[in-house]
């Protein structure tokens, strides 16, 4: 059974991916992993290592443009949403790319895939900040994933959540306390949530990690690259040389 987050974040998602797709498509590409609104091109950063060859899973996957690119470097991928219409949108890039990557309507909390059947595993920001129990997601990626595999994954920055997300000046100063961990919530007006997304500090996800029995390798805070002028949501220019707005961490089975 869905919990009322991924109830109300599959709702959410099967009701915004067109316009997501449309307002982001082209800085994702169809075949393109990008990790974060900060532009880090799996491409260039290569903290998935060599994938050729590997069984790949990618977590929250979208519109799978990041399982696209992996298969085209000669990775076996799988991937999943838990947003029927984000997977149409998949479809719809398998035919416009001829690049066809297998996908599956899930929730992360309870995979649907055997014990140790990867050798990588991957979200951009797929997932885990929607999620009421991120360790349940933890524990479902380490028990698919074979030894010695590695999960690497990209959430906002805590930090951001002591801000207002807002890509201007008022973006610039806290408002709120780092420690509070009250979840984001858009609510209908009867009100049944409609949209909800969760806070972590670092301590947090450090502590969640190790509690899944996976192990830190790497956390990588992008900077904001000289000449990216992009606004994404609350990631800016302005803000990105100031506060960072994604923790990538890199963790191991």
């Amino acid at each position: 059974m869905l919990s009322a987050s991924s109830r109300a974040n599959r709702f959410w998602w099967d009701g915004n991916a067109d316009e997501y797709q449309v307002e982001h498509g082209d800085f994702l590409r169809d075949s393109g992993f990008i990790w974060c609104p900060e532009g880090v091109d799996e491409a260039e950063a290569h903290l998935l290592g060599d994938v050729a060859g590997k069984d790949v899973l990618e977590i929250g996957c979208g519109a799978a443009q990041c399982a696209r690119w992996l298969s085209g470097q000669g990775a076996r991928v799988a991937a999943f949403d838990i947003s029927h219409r984000q997977l149409r949108h998949s479809q719809r890039l398998d035919l416009d790319t001829g690049l066809r990557v297998p996908v599956v309507q899930a929730d992360a909390e309870s995979l649907p895939f055997a014990p140790a059947s990867f050798d990588l595993a991957c979200s951009a920001f797929g997932a885990l900040p929607f999620v009421a129990e991120p360790l349940r997601v933890l524990l479902e990626v380490r028990r698919v994933l074979r030894p010695g595999g590695l999960f690497v994954f990209s959430v906002s920055h805590p930090i951001r959540w002591a801000f207002p997300d807002d890509p201007g000046e008022r973006g610039l100063t806290s408002d709120r306390s780092y420690f509070d961990r009250t979840p984001y919530e858009e609510r209908d007006d009867e009100g049944t949530p409609t949209y909800v997304e969760h806070h972590r500090t670092m301590g947090d996800w450090i502590s969640l990690v190790v509690a899944s029995g996976l192990t830190v390798r790497g956390l990588l805070e992008p900077e904001w690259p000289r000449g990216h002028d992009r606004v994404w949501g609350g990631w800016s220019p302005l803000r990105g040389r100031h506060l960072p707005g994604t923790a990538i961490f890199t963790c191991s089975a």
